[in-house]
């Protein structure tokens, strides 16, 4: 068996070692047998999720999304190479991908330069503009979902094909699960969602990497889902004044509350970041010099935590 997995093989992969785990499956290092490729594999234990009717439902939709997900190609997208399930265990199969998530940089004291910041974001905005024009939603964009190599110039956008169980199970229990700090108005309201509900959360991950807080906080679920439903988000600016007015509006109209508000697509999102980012002509993408990630942990309450990933192994797409 492989170490910390109970089996060797998932479908036409080697199962190499654990990487991480959580409350609905665990990722693993897969080798293809016959090329000998490195893959993330993340598996989703289904049959224990979901039982009769709900099963068959709930395994059709995993992999009419999955298979949706590969046929996304796109360079800031992390690619779907393969989908299947073996002895009841669903899984899904990834580029593998070095580097780490975001999530190190949504703390002060690790704060991305403004010019990089944008940079990601502008990034993120085009991969998910092509995701939507493939009538693909993402439904968890958040910094744990956002794969980046500095060194190698790398931002990858992960976990297509993913949340499409967390919306399957969170409709047959009645709750919400995820991480509902990033989720829009009307995903939370139990709504129809469409691209402009990435959107949302994309500038709920910009204002974290700026600030270092979330534009809604609260110490109660409850509380939590009613100001993201509807009170304002503040100004970045009164969090981090030196942000740029331009950039401010950017972020502001990313996180109106009528999906109608916001930017029409990934690409006029993007548009505007290009044009927050022309304050700072010439910026690479690259850490200030001496500055390395944090890598510990990041603080998990136990609602986020029903889909988190524990991370054994920080080094790439293994995350949530």
């Amino acid at each position: 068996m492989a170490p910390g997995f109970d089996r060797d093989r998932l479908g036409r992969y080697q199962v190499e070692r654990l990487l991480g785990r959580g409350a609905m499956g665990a990722v693993v290092l897969g080798r293809h047998a016959d090329t000998g490729r490195l893959v993330a594999i993340k598996t989703l234990s289904l049959s224990r999720e979901f039982s009769g009717d709900e099963l068959t439902e709930a395994r059709q939709r995993f992999f009419r999304e999955a298979e949706a997900a590969r046929r996304l190609q796109h360079p800031d997208i992390v690619a779907v190479c393969d989908a299947g399930e073996d002895d009841g265990l669903a899984y899904i199969a990834m580029e593998y991908v070095t580097g780490h998530d975001l999530q190190p940089y949504t703390q002060a004291s690790q704060w991305l330069p403004l010019p990089l910041a944008v940079h990601i974001g502008r990034r993120v905005a085009n991969a998910l503009a092509h995701a939507h024009s493939q009538g693909v939603v993402h439904r968890d964009i958040k910094p744990a979902n956002v794969m980046i190599d500095l060194d190698a110039g790398v931002v990858k956008v992960t976990d297509f094909g993913i949340a499409c169980i967390t919306d399957a199970r969170s409709t047959r229990t009645g709750m919400v699960l995820g991480t509902p700090s990033y989720m829009s108005p009307e995903q939370l309201s139990g709504q129809r969602v469409d691209g402009r509900s990435d959107l949302y959360s994309l500038g709920v991950m910009l204002f974290q990497l700026l600030t270092g807080v979330l534009p809604h906080r609260a110490e109660s679920m409850a509380r939590l889902m009613y100001g993201i439903v509807n009170e304002v988000a503040p100004d970045v600016r009164t969090l981090r004044p030196e942000v740029p007015p331009a950039l401010a509006s950017v972020l502001a109209q990313a996180l109106a509350k009528s999906p109608a508000a916001r930017h029409a697509d990934g690409l006029q999102m993007a548009t505007a970041l290009d044009a927050a980012a022309a304050l700072w002509p010439g910026h690479t993408l690259t850490l200030p010099d001496g500055a390395t990630p944090n890598t510990a942990a990041p603080e998990m309450d136990a609602f986020a935590a029903t889909v988190k990933f524990s991370r054994l192994d920080t080094g790439h797409n293994s995350g949530p």
